[in-house]
């Protein structure tokens, strides 16, 4: 019997945000499992206050200082199951000393830095797989179900306070994320500016402009308003991840490029347009979402590695400079003008 599960999946957001669906069938399967994750320090700012659930935070900018604390504090403990999530070298070190009998992790085709060294188990090989379903099989070598795509993020009422300050309550909310943490998947800020005045203009759209305090991203942002002729909403850098995902929740729709924003836009069941030319959506966009994104990966990986889709390796990137120009803003504004006729469709009458 499995009663002690640590999960080790320290990054991404997006990523982090995929470990959600795991956890709640965990404890949904198994009632009264114990779960600890050992998690970054800026991804337990999203989901830390899940319920049941003890969290480690892992600093991974410490050096061996981190794993000597990792240790220390797993000190005299011992689990039936580690599910390790991580191909990363500095996660496989920290896999290391994370006292487990079962060590499950990525199958042979998806393991790297030495991945295989630090598991005894395997998930089911699966080519072709979503990230968020490559996550959930990790239940199945416990001899679970996969876990099924459910979300939950614990807000509380001053986030969705925040969130109505800043929504409108008259028309649709299109909240655009710009930036990613690899500036190679982003798309430039002039066309951004070009689809929100688009939204603003044919669809009556408010448009509130998201980010974190990074100076890039507040830059990107202030760039956007300056060249939109219409007026957007700049709240890039005023608002924690809570506040943030408490906004998309309520929000109409998400704009944004292959970044954690997205993922929890789709988890707390918003639309999302993706912006894919630099990674493959099937594998990594969001998940809810898929039908809305534009996907211009296949010219990407044709123009600059000449290779094709059925030819490149599941998960290769296409992050070149000028990949996401291959998105044009034609493109996006077609995409919102169909999910805006498409979720009219769907919107009751004023009768109903």
């Amino acid at each position: 019997m499995t009663n002690s599960i640590c999960i080790l999946r320290l990054s991404a957001i997006g990523d982090v945000t995929h470990v959600i669906p795991v956890v709640l069938s965990l404890q949904e399967q198994i009632p009264g499992v114990k779960i600890t994750w050992v998690i970054g320090k800026i991804e337990a700012k999203l989901v830390g206050d899940l319920p049941g659930v003890e969290f480690i935070i892992f600093d991974k900018k410490a050096g061996w200082k981190g794993y000597r604390e990792l240790r220390q504090k797993l000190q005299g403990r011992h689990f039936d199951a580690l599910l390790h999530m991580q191909v990363a070298f500095r996660a496989n070190l920290a896999a290391a000393v994370i006292p487990a009998k079962l060590k499950i992790g990525y199958d042979r085709a998806r393991s790297k830095d030495l991945h295989s060294l630090f598991i005894n188990r395997r998930i089911p090989p699966a080519p072709k797989q979503h990230v968020r379903d490559c996550l959930a099989s990790y239940l199945e070598p416990l001899g679970l179900s996969a876990a099924p795509p459910r979300w939950n993020i614990p807000l509380s009422d001053e986030d969705h306070e925040f969130a109505r300050s800043h929504l409108a309550d008259d028309r649709r909310n299109l909240v655009i994320s710009p930036c990613a943490s690899h500036t190679l998947r982003n798309w430039p800020a002039e066309r951004y500016a070009q689809l929100a005045d688009h939204a603003i203009r044919e669809h009556g759209m408010k448009v509130i402009l998201v980010g974190s305090p990074a100076p890039f991203e507040a830059e990107a942002c202030a760039t956007i308003e300056q060249i939109m002729a219409e007026t957007a909403h700049n709240i890039c850098g005023k608002d924690t991840l809570k506040q943030l995902t408490a906004l998309l929740a309520g929000a109409d729709l998400l704009v944004a490029p292959d970044t954690g924003p997205a993922h929890i836009a789709s988890a707390m069941g918003t639309d999302v347009l993706g912006l894919y030319a630099a990674s493959n959506p099937d594998r990594s966009g969001p998940y809810n979402s898929l039908q809305w994104c534009v996907n211009r990966y296949p010219q990407a990986l044709e123009r600059f590695t000449g290779k094709t889709l059925d030819e490149a390796r599941w998960g290769a990137k296409a992050e070149f400079e000028g990949a996401m120009e291959l998105i044009t803003v034609a493109d996006v504004t077609r995409t919102l003008d169909q999910w805006v006729e498409s979720s009219s469709k769907k919107a009751p009458s004023p009768q109903e």
